[in-house]
């Protein structure tokens, strides 16, 4: 951040009377709105921050620190009694009288764009730290930053001339910033979780390809079942030392066959039998798990598909939220994928072994979701009793037409309790008591 930037941002924001909004929206970025309709985000990532405009945005996951706390009761609706740049520094200083007083006061909210010391702290008349976005202890630096500590100012910086640009006009300026960091990282984000989902894919295909072959199973289960028979003729033959047996099978041809080790010679038989059933269970279930996995890929291409189609980052981390591993593994959760809307939990099935395991373990009250007419994933989203915002409504259905087609179009997605879902036959269900929302998946097919 240019100390000129910000000092002709200082003197832009002066125009505003009042913050009526102040929150976290992303873990290093705090939006402020001004005079109701304004909204400004400072960017407070170390050696990355700046400013920002843009409309306001709803956070993906609710912060609620101790720093949330106090920078909604004191910020949020308070009046503004100054905005500077002190000391010749990258620092923006706003003072403020909160609403929430109930008698005359101030506080002050700096944000100190100074590399990796980059900060955001609310600051008592007294020039003691309430509370700030990082904690700073003493053998990290001079400047301790803790709650209920004076907050010593920056020492007195040479700084040297910069090249100032031609800003024009503010808003413009701070938009385009956005646009630009914007574009950045989607990139970044884009080939980040492209990646991701390609591991997964592609894990998928080996394991698919290593499925055996249910004629090549058919074969073993003959021959171990022949095995089986031919030990039986033999079995006077056998003695508990012999490694194979060298006789002729039933046609007259000559066979050894390998023995199995630590089997006395009257179980061997039940061991080639044993043998021949597996086969036959798994030349039967083969198909089973080839379309377990194939639907997985399917689910994975489609989501591919999702993220390569994202336009922001709200998007891109909405499709592959960053606590999603984590989470899956301190809930056990095996049979979905996870994502978070608003922090409401949102479970998906990937297959159809997966949408009837997430309908026995949805409770009567948890919102069921499925494209009408399509096959699809099934969808749940996790409700503790409350009701769900129509945000988080309209999101869940896009992110099951999402994950569950490719092909751009408008489709129906209906959706109702858990309780009002029938189980049929393995994921089929019926469904009673039901609302629909209209879902438009972008692509160059959709035509008007």
């Amino acid at each position: 951040m240019k100390h000129y930037e910000l000092k002709a941002i200082a003197k832009h924001l002066q125009k505003f009377t009042y913050i009526s909004r102040a929150r976290r929206v992303e873990d290093n970025t705090i939006e402020l709105t001004f005079d109701r309709h304004n909204s400004y985000f400072f960017h407070m990532t170390r050696g990355e921050s700046f400013i920002y405009k843009h409309d306001s945005i709803r956070p993906l996951q609710g912060y609620n620190a101790p720093f949330d706390t106090l920078l909604h009761s004191l910020v949020s609706a308070s009046k503004i009694v100054d905005i500077d740049v002190p000391n010749n520094d990258r620092i923006l200083r706003i003072t403020l009288a909160p609403k929430s007083s109930y008698k005359e006061k101030l506080v002050v909210l700096q944000f100190e764009f100074t590399g990796r010391h980059t900060n955001a702290i609310l600051i008592d008349e007294n020039e003691v730290t309430i509370e700030a976005l990082r904690h700073i202890d003493a053998d990290s630096s001079f400047r301790v930053i803790r709650p209920g500590m004076e907050l010593k100012t920056i020492p007195p910086y040479e700084r040297k001339a910069e090249q100032e640009e031609d800003m024009g006009e503010i808003d413009s300026y701070l938009t385009q910033k956005y646009l630009t960091f914007e574009a950045k990282r989607i990139n970044g984000l884009k080939k980040q979780k492209l990646l991701s989902v390609a591991k997964k894919r592609e894990k998928l295909k080996k394991l698919l390809e290593k499925l055996p072959n249910p004629q090549s199973l058919a074969i073993e289960e003959k021959k171990y079942q022949n095995y089986g028979n031919i030990i039986l003729a033999n079995l006077y033959q056998i003695k508990a030392y012999d490694k194979k047996l060298t006789t002729y099978d039933f046609e007259g041809n000559e066979i050894t066959i390998k023995l199995p080790k630590d089997t006395v010679p009257n179980r061997m038989s039940e061991y080639f039998f044993n043998q021949a059933k597996k086969s036959r269970k798994k030349a039967k279930s083969v198909h089973i798990e080839e379309e377990n996995l194939s639907t997985k890929i399917n689910f994975y291409s489609n989501m591919y598909h999702a993220i390569q189609q994202a336009k922001d980052s709200h998007e891109l981390d909405l499709l592959v939220p960053k606590r999603a591993k984590s989470q899956r593994k301190k809930e056990k959760l095996k049979e979905c994928e996870l994502f978070w809307i608003d922090d409401h939990k949102i479970l998906i099935g990937r297959n159809s072994k997966e949408n009837q395991a997430l309908l026995k373990i949805a409770k009567s009250n948890d919102i069921w979701m499925h494209i009408r007419d399509i096959p699809s994933s099934h969808l749940i989203i996790k409700t503790d009793k409350q009701n769900l915002p129509d945000s988080v409504i309209e999101k869940s259905a896009k992110l099951c037409v999402d994950f569950s087609l490719s092909q751009a179009g408008d489709y129906d997605v209906d959706y109702c309790k858990r309780r009002f879902v029938k189980i049929q036959e393995g994921s089929n269900v019926e469904y009673d008591k039901y609302k629909t929302i209209r879902v438009r998946k972008e692509g160059i097919e959709i035509r008007e």
